[in-house]
Formats: structure tokens, sequence, C-alpha cells
């Protein structure tokens, strides 16, 4: 039993490090040939920053633990949404610009509600995982299209961070180096995880839907926390909110599609009634909870941020209470 505790614990923090690195080199070497920055922030930190969900829950599809996979990606959803942004918006009150309610948030909300009905049939096929990234590479598209319309909103959409890279790039073999150990590392430190996940689940007793749904969705969702809390404490709330639709709609699109396109996945139809309606749910409630009058941002404050980390408890006390009654 301690030795897969001691696995998740080090795959975690290399995964949460490997993905990093993954970034920085992939985005210093797009830079050295010359690739439109719009697209490394699109592309490569889209891909970058949901690198360890992604990579996590294909490599639990190919070794037939869909419990692992879909319970990280949706788990990953629950926690972005209810434990960060509530921790976020107690640390300082968030921001939510006007755009994100209109155009962001109701995307996401039809992107969960078409993956919910493919997850009807109790079962997530290859064709259900084409759709899913069909979608996914249609918004990707979009997305690209409309940035190099509006360069300026394109600009202003890339991480400052990334900007310093771009303008000051690392050499072009350290790039590659770092691109290549990052991705090493992070299959690596995937696959420990994942067999980790799955011993202790044996040992306790419990599904591998569960330890995806809190261990791994929590783990894999680090990075998302941290980003965050330094964002709100700068003022940068567009970022906040951004980045956690946005990752919300990746984990919904790309990783579900691609860990049912690696191994179409048996659901446990508690995923549909229980998680997909609580990710709904949490995604519905943030068009209440970041209402504001016409043409004015809303503001989360920290009363509603102490209303979605309880949500977040009241969830996982309803996982809890699923593995001693069963």
């Amino acid at each position: 039993m301690l030795l897969p505790l001691l696995a998740i614990v080090a795959g975690l923090v290399v995964l949460v490090w490997s993905a990093d690195r993954f970034v920085d080199g992939a985005a210093s070497a797009a830079g050295h040939f010359h690739i439109p920055p719009l697209l490394i922030g699109v592309v490569i930190i889209g891909f970058g920053t949901s690198a360890p969900e992604l990579v996590v829950s294909a490599l639990a599809s190919m070794e037939g633990n869909p419990g692992i996979a879909l319970g990280n990606a949706y788990g990953s959803n629950i926690t972005n949404i209810a434990l960060i942004l509530g921790i976020t918006a107690l640390v300082a009150p968030v921001t939510v610009d006007s755009q994100a309610l209109r155009h962001t948030l109701p995307l996401l909300t039809i992107v969960s509600v078409f993956a919910a009905l493919l997850l009807f049939d109790d079962y997530l096929s290859r064709l259900d995982a084409a759709g899913l990234l069909l979608v996914f590479a249609a918004l990707m598209g979009w997305t690209i299209f409309q940035g190099m319309r509006d360069k300026n909103a394109a600009a202003e959409a890339i991480p400052k961070e990334l900007q310093e890279d771009l303008a000051h790039p690392m050499p072009l073999k350290f790039a590659i180096i770092w691109l290549v150990i990052g991705l090493i590392l992070l299959i690596a430190s995937s696959r420990i995880l994942v067999w980790g996940a799955v011993e202790v689940a044996q040992s306790l007793g419990v599904s591998d839907l569960i330890i995806g749904l809190t261990i791994i969705a929590i783990g894999t969702s680090l990075p998302e926390l941290a980003s965050s809390v330094v964002a709100a404490r700068k003022g940068q709330h567009d970022m906040v909110v951004g980045n956690i639709l946005g990752s919300n709609i990746f984990n919904t699109l790309a990783v579900v599609g691609i860990a049912g396109a690696v191994h179409p996945l048996a659901v446990g139809h508690e995923v549909l009634t229980r998680d997909v309606t609580v990710m709904l749910l949490l995604t519905v409630s943030l068009f209440v909870l970041g209402y504001a009058r016409k043409g004015l941002n809303g503001l989360i404050t920290r009363g509603k941020g102490l209303f979605l980390v309880a949500m977040y408890v009241m969830y996982t006390l309803w996982l809890a209470s699923s593995v001693f009654l069963a």
C-alpha cells in the first residue's frame, strides 16, 4: 500500500513539473521556427496546460481503466469550477468578463450537454470520440481564424509569460532537449500515477472511477490552482475565468475524445447521473454567480467562492457515501 501511495505522489509531482518543461521547450522551439504567436498560444499552451489530464486519461484508457480516464476528465472540470474558482475567489474576488458570460460559458454549456448525450448508452465508442474531437478541431480552427482577424485581441489573449518567452526564447538546442525530456517524463510519470491509483483503489476496495474523480483530478488540476490564485492576486481576473472555462472545454472534448479514440470505454451509469450532472449544474451556476447588468462585468465574491467550495465538499461527501454504502 505504501509503494502505490508514493507512486501517486511522485507521479503527480513529476507530471506537473514535466508538463511545465514541455510547454517551455515547445513554445521556444516553435518561436525559433517562426510559428505565429497566436498558434503557439492556442495550440501549445492549450495542449500543454492540459497535458497531465490528457496523457493520464489516454494511458488509463489504453490500459483498460475507463474509470480513471473519465474520472480524471470530468473530475478535473468539477474541481476547476467548484474548488479552484472557489478558493481563488476566497483569496481575492474574481471579476467575470461579460464576454466570457456571453460567449465562452454558453459554449462550454453546449459542449457539456453534447458530451452528456453521447454517454446515454453508457458507452463511449470510437465514433463518439471522433465526434468530440471533430468539434474540438472546429473550435480550435475557429479560434485561430478569429485571432488572425483581430490581431490586438489575439495578442492580449496570450499570457504575458509566453510573450516574454517568445521575445527572448532559449537556444533551440536547449528548447528541443526540454521538449523531449518533458514529453518522456510526462508519459513515464503518467504510467506511474495510473499504476499507483489502480493499486490503491484495489487495496481500498473502491472503484478506479472514485480515485480518478478525487485524487487524480485534484492532482492534475494543481497547476490551474496555482496560476489562478497568482493571477487573482495580481488582478488578472480575465485569465482566471478564461483558464478555467478553456480547460473545461479542452477536458470535455479533447481529453475524453482522445481517451475514447485510444480504446472504446464502457461507462458506469453513475458517471452520467452523478458526475456529468454535477459538472453541468456547476457550469450553469456560473451564469448566476457571474451575472451582471448589460455592459458590466460580474463579480464572484468571497461569499460566492465559499458557496462553490461548499458544493465541492458536498460532492466529495457524496462520493464517499457511495463507497461506504456500497
